[in-house]
């Protein structure tokens, strides 16, 4: 992004400054939640490449059951490694109807609501586009005062900084359970997990109509 020099976020004549216009856009990337599956999948694509080529490659995927814990996550994960490189988000479905339905604390049994995750995920990547306007905007201001000082150093080094500009939106594996019914059922779940923005969907393929735990006797798949 080239930065123009301006004093207000109106440029002559009332009309919306140009500059700030890239900016707000910049800030906003990532428009639904389709963009961020397609952003995401290339980099689950790639990652999977690498790491068939070499097993050491591997990523890290942490539990997350809240947008805020998320955010805080990438963001503590982007300060203190310079990167999100290969760390997605996972979403457990025992910990979603521990943690996530609203009849409170249930069993990892497909007991809660089948909405629950797909919830979840439009939460969390509302929260991590936060993430972004945030510390753009940081950037930002840094600019205008480098502008405003001639510091032109300090105003080339900013610029490359939003130009180099790293998302704190990740790839989301979300857990959909067995399907929460048939076929057709399990389809439509998908889709909606998809549509918020999940680019990996993990299924349980279990013969039991009703989904049994891991620990418990009897189970097949």
């Amino acid at each position: 992004m080239k930065p123009l020099a301006s004093s207000g976020t109106r440029a002559p004549g009332g009309a919306i400054n140009p500059e700030y216009e890239a900016r707000m856009q910049l800030q906003d990337q990532f428009k639904t939640g389709l963009d961020v599956a397609k952003y995401t999948a290339k980099i689950m694509r790639k990652d999977m490449a690498e790491y068939d080529a070499d097993t050491t490659t591997y990523t890290q995927s942490l539990g997350c059951w809240h947008g805020f814990v998320a955010q805080q996550k990438m963001i503590s994960i982007k300060k203190n490694f310079g990167s999100t490189n290969k760390r997605y988000l996972y979403l457990s479905g025992w910990m979603i109807a521990a943690m996530r339905s609203e009849f409170g604390p249930l069993p990892d049994q497909s007991m809660h609501e089948k909405t629950a995750v797909p919830a979840l995920i439009e939460e969390i990547y509302t929260f991590l586009r936060q993430a972004d306007a945030r510390e753009l905007n940081k950037l930002y201001k840094q600019l205008d005062k480098a502008i405003k000082e001639n510091d032109k150093v300090a105003e080339a080094n900013i610029t490359n900084q939003i130009n180099n500009f790293e998302t704190h939106i990740v790839p989301i594996i979300a857990d959909i359970d067995a399907g929460f019914g048939n076929e057709e059922a399990t389809y439509l779940l998908a889709k909606k997990m998809i549509e918020a923005g999940a680019c990996c969907v993990q299924m349980e393929n279990q013969v039991s109509d009703a989904k049994q735990c891991g620990h418990q006797a009897g189970k097949v798949t």
